[in-house]
């Protein structure tokens, strides 16, 4: 008889210690899935921001604004550039 309660016991515990690494690689997953989307929603925001300023010192360089501002628009073009290209 106690051997039976501690093979049910053993058997207890072995499925208590599966169930809960399932579900800690479960919530794991869950976890990276959720900080995939962060990270896109993310660089969705810094390409809108991105093309903000680029519009921005283009804006400037028509009213006459020159060097810095001609500098960067080309820097940040050259950078939309690489991007396009990965």
């Amino acid at each position: 008889m106690s051997d039976t309660i501690i093979t049910v016991a053993a058997v207890i515990t072995a499925l208590g210690v599966i169930f809960g690494v399932v579900f800690a690689v479960y919530k794991w997953f869950i976890k990276q899935e959720k900080q995939d989307k962060d990270i896109k929603e993310i660089k969705d925001e810094q390409t809108l921001l991105t093309y903000g300023v680029l519009a921005c010192l283009k804006g400037l360089k028509e009213q006459g604004c020159d060097g810095p501002v001609t500098t960067a628009i080309n820097t940040i073009e050259k950078h939309i550039n690489k991007q396009a290209h990965k």
